[in-house]
């Protein structure tokens, strides 16, 4: 099987066997012995290369997941062993925007811990995951895995001061003459931030068509602070940006989201060391952040 996934992933007897320390015969002779055993040709063998029949495609595959996940399981048990290690897995734009800049404080709170962060969205609290914990945005309703409130989103619209050169802080924003940035809950279907935020703040008929959409806050984030228009962002993520001055608020107005940030961890356990002591700094940091930003200008 070993020589199989090898010649199909090379397509070459000569180059697998090479990768394999065996000679081209012993090689060629191993695949066609697999191929008597199931009675299916795997190989078409051309004159110079080697293609790989429907047969042999469809056991390439099966066998390159079933490595991979050998693979894996193997390196997941020696990981579980290290516990000196933290793994946890979160949102891109929670990791940029507010895990990046609180890593040295979480250097210092836990200095003999080695860190190792993934903001992979299919990355999961499985028995078979290396991962210790996790920091999810949703409900808090995840039936197999504990879940810890952390931060509710507080939404509010920013954009890049020089936007808004002209404006006073007796003056309302002219939201028509701003390009709405917007954030995509699916491919086709925005989040309704923007809406709920203007339902806020008095002006429900604000067209918000047109502008831009990305699929990450992070990207609307950076796309405000290179002033190509205004977004409505959870003021956590944008808080660090506003006090660099690369992003002002836009009128006093503040909604609850509807998501939050959660702590995740596996059901039935009871913590890791390395855990709870992240549990403690996560809940240090949050307690001390402050609770408000000024606004460019009031309603």
């Amino acid at each position: 099987m070993k020589v199989f996934e090898v010649v199909g992933q090379t397509r070459s007897f000569t180059k697998a066997a090479e990768r394999l320390n065996l000679t081209q015969s012993a090689v060629s002779r191993q695949v066609r012995n697999l191929e008597d055993q199931l009675g299916e040709a795997l190989l078409i063998r051309r004159h110079h290369h080697l293609e790989l029949t429907p047969s042999g495609l469809e056991l390439l595959a099966a066998l390159q997941q079933a490595f991979h996940d050998v693979e894996r399981t193997v390196r997941n048990i020696t990981e579980k062993r290290n516990r000196n290690r933290l793994r946890i897995n979160v949102p891109p734009t929670f990791a940029k925007r507010w895990l990046m800049p609180r890593l040295g404080k979480l250097r210092a709170f836990l200095p003999d811990l080695e860190i190792s962060i993934t903001t992979d969205l299919q990355d999961s609290l499985t028995d078979r995951s290396v991962l210790d914990c996790a920091i999810r945005f949703g409900d808090g309703e995840w039936p197999t895995l504990n879940s810890e409130l952390l931060i509710t989103e507080r939404h509010i619209a920013v954009c890049a001061p020089s936007l808004l050169t002209d404006l006073s802080a007796e003056t309302l924003p002219d939201f028509s003459r701003l390009t709405f940035l917007h954030v995509l809950a699916a491919t086709d279907q925005r989040y309704l931030t923007w809406q709920r935020w203007l339902d806020a703040a008095g002006m429900a008929n604000t067209d918000t068509g047109g502008g831009f959409e990305f699929d990450l806050l992070d990207m609307a984030i950076e796309a405000a602070c290179n002033g190509l228009g205004v977004t409505v962002a959870d003021r956590h993520m944008v808080a660090p940006l506003m006090n660099e001055g690369r992003l002002v608020r836009v009128m006093d107005v503040e909604i609850e989201g509807h998501e939050s940030y959660w702590l995740v961890t596996r059901a039935g356990q009871r913590d890791p060391q390395n855990v709870a002591a992240f549990r403690r700094w996560l809940a240090s940091e949050i307690k001390s952040e402050p609770t408000a930003v000024e606004p460019l200008a009031a309603p």
